[in-house]
């Protein structure tokens, strides 16, 4: 494949299908986990709606689909983040959203945060290295250097994201330096 795929052409239509499929499965994981978009951690995802989300998708996956490299990471990361997503779509929807984002908040207020940051960078910086070697011994071949690519996305894609949740936690007073156990030393 070459940096650039003509508009219309076999590799064009391969990848726009994989993209498809990819951010599908991330927008039917969304879907499936938080309907109402109460949980959605992406403030943009979450202010476009879901009408307005399947717009942009459908002209990010159009867009894409021209750049086999940009493609491939974005697919690889999608899938990744709708494997995420379906691990605990059921507790999500058993237990309501509000409740369910109710009952998370409490598990990470009786935690101390340096164990969950300790958790969470355990989790994506593994995640990232898994990502790193793919991309090492990839040869510097196309496909296997942009899943390498995607998988450390998704790695970072998680760490801000739940960075970001964990920030607004704290700047709304629902989990601060007095909070049960929290240590923010």
């Amino acid at each position: 494949m070459e940096d650039q795929v003509p508009f219309g052409s076999r590799e064009y239509w391969v990848l726009l299908g994989v993209l498809v499929l990819a951010r599908g499965a991330d927008f039917l994981s969304t879907w499936v986990a938080t309907p109402n978009l109460v949980l959605e951690g992406n403030p943009i995802a979450k202010r476009l709606g879901w009408r307005w989300g399947l717009a942009v998708n459908a002209l990010v996956c159009v867009v894409l689909a021209r750049w086999p490299l940009a493609a491939i990471v974005v697919a690889t990361a999608s899938v990744m983040v709708a494997a995420r997503n379906f691990q605990s779509a059921w507790l999500m929807r058993s237990l309501g959203e509000q409740n369910y984002r109710d009952w998370h908040v409490e598990r990470v207020q009786e935690t101390r945060i340096s164990v969950y940051l300790l958790c969470l960078a355990a989790h994506t910086l593994l995640t990232a290295l898994v990502g790193g070697a793919v991309m090492l011994f990839s040869g510097g071949r196309l496909i296997p250097l942009a899943i390498g690519m995607g998988i450390v996305a998704y790695a970072v894609a998680v760490a801000f994201y739940t960075l970001l949740g964990i920030y607004r936690l704290r700047r709304s007073g629902r989990l601060t330096c007095t909070s049960r156990h929290a240590d923010f030393s």
